[in-house]
């Protein structure tokens, strides 16, 4: 199921900018616990697209809002897949 997000007219600029940054921290967190548990591929494409959210954040809470939903429903939608195949949080991210 898709969730429909709405960072329309309801938020400032700013606020808005906080989102993005706020889901590139997930993604960040999200690439690390799949570089732990041995999952390269992922780990790097939602390293990937933290990095861009961080890096466009400004741009996408300026620029067009459907635009920028879709951005966060991919985004979002990473974030679940990952949850769905692990759905237990990492007690300790210690490499040895």
């Amino acid at each position: 199921m898709e969730e429909k997000i709405n960072i329309g007219n309801d938020l400032s600029i700013e606020e808005r900018e906080e989102v993005f940054v706020d889901v590139a921290r997930v993604l960040e967190r999200t690439a690390r616990e799949a570089f732990v548990e041995g999952n390269k591929h992922f780990a790097a494409l939602s390293a990937n697209m933290a990095q861009a959210l961080r890096i466009n954040a400004d741009e996408l809470a300026r620029d067009d809002a459907q635009n920028a939903e879709r951005v966060l429903q991919q985004a979002t939608a990473m974030i679940a897949q990952f949850k769905t195949v692990h759905p237990y949080p990492l007690v300790s991210m210690a490499v040895h």
